[in-house]
């Protein structure tokens, strides 16, 4: 490594720091556990209780459910409205690919359409893809921004659709007024260690303000049991279990910190890199709250930079680098390459920049003067 190398890592920056959130708040944690350890509840625990009752509260909805995993909550909210074999659910193609399994898992087609330069569906382009069969849109708040709710909404209650929201990378971000989630028939939220509100394990959440459906919810996270000595329906086990919820609870003191902290971050980003030729980064529009799960910039010669900020000590990483459709599973969708060209075009620029809550100004400032050195 040559000196001035050698110097620049002297400023370390990880894309993520799971063990040093886990630090400052180890006690706390350890004493949530170590109350579930002494209950012996550790399957549909009180905490799993409390945890759905304030998660209802910060969504703004009536009722949350806890699950396995966040693709579990989009599997569970799809077939809980009905959707099933020779339906057709409409969705994005730049999503994680557990967006478009779930819709498969629950026997349905995923049919795509593209997104616009935020990244989320483009509402314009959904009438175009409604068929007979259509029986839902599953519009994804990527990267923590909303997506444009108000028009799949008017087109969803026009045309007889359900409306269920991936918003695993969105908790708590906002869309004229309203916590995502809130909005569709369902919300479904991941719990996935790299989310900002994060389980020490897998696992996911719905929120609902229908009655019915969390009814439903209730009994086929559970193996479709009415009671315990009868299965109503088949169904999978699906439990958030009471440890990983009594660590959520601990982590939800800290929630809203942590994302004005990432928001902050954000905007660090916006005005520093602002005036680069052929960066582009996300603003919010005054109608969101973004809650930056990812801090995606689109630029020219990305894995050159992306080598770059590496070699100056920088974690960086592409969500995601090849879409649905053109991946092996995605093939027998029918769409080839060229489908859906802005998804295309953003999977070739895109890279995500550390954003979380625990990073320096001396870190994000080396981040972006790094940023203006490759392209200044």
């Amino acid at each position: 490594m040559t000196e001035g190398k050698a110097q620049a890592r002297a400023v370390e920056v990880p894309y993520v720091d799971i063990a040093g959130q886990h630090a400052a708040i180890r006690e706390e944690l350890l004493e949530a556990v170590g109350g579930v350890l002494d209950s012996g509840h550790f399957v549909l625990g009180e905490e799993v209780s409390e945890f759905e009752k304030r998660f209802a509260a910060l969504c703004g909805a009536d009722y949350a459910v806890g699950v396995g995993t966040g693709t579990d909550a989009l599997v569970l909210s799809l077939k809980a409205v009905g959707v099933g074999p020779d339906d057709e659910v409409i969705s994005a193609p730049n999503s994680f690919v557990a967006t478009a399994s779930a819709i498969v898992l629950a026997g349905a087609r995923t049919v795509f359409v593209d997104v616009r330069d935020d990244f989320n569906i483009d509402p314009g382009l959904l009438e175009g893809a409604i068929t007979p069969r259509t029986k839902a849109i599953l519009p994804v708040h990527l990267t923590g921004r909303p997506a444009d709710m108000d028009p799949i909404m008017e087109i969803a209650q026009r045309r007889g659709l359900r409306v269920i929201e991936d918003a695993a990378q969105a908790v708590t971000a906002e869309y004229r007024g309203r916590r995502v989630g809130s909005l569709g028939s369902t919300g479904c939220f991941s719990l996935h260690p790299l989310k900002t509100l994060s389980a020490c394990g897998d696992g996911g959440v719905v929120v609902t303000s229908d009655a019915e459906i969390f009814q439903k919810l209730l009994k086929t996270r559970n193996l479709g049991l009415r009671t315990r000595d009868d299965c109503e329906s088949w169904s999978p086990n699906s439990r958030l279990d009471s440890v990983q919820a009594a660590i959520l609870l601990v982590k939800m003191k800290y929630l809203e910190e942590w994302t004005e902290q990432r928001r902050s971050n954000a905007a660090f980003y916006q005005k520093s890199l602002a005036g680069i030729p052929g960066l582009k980064f996300p603003v919010d529009l005054p109608h969101e709250r973004s809650v930056y799960l990812t801090f995606i910039v689109q630029v020219e010669r990305r894995d050159e930079l992306k080598e770059h900020l590496a070699d100056q000590g920088i974690g960086s990483a592409v969500h995601y680098p090849i879409p649905i459709h053109l991946q092996t599973a995605g093939k027998e969708l029918g769409y080839p390459e060229g489908s859906f060209p802005v998804a295309e075009q953003q999977a070739q620029s895109i890279l995500s920049l550390p954003v979380h809550h625990l990073l320096s100004r001396e870190q994000l400032g080396h981040v972006s003067d790094t940023i203006r050195g490759f392209y200044l």
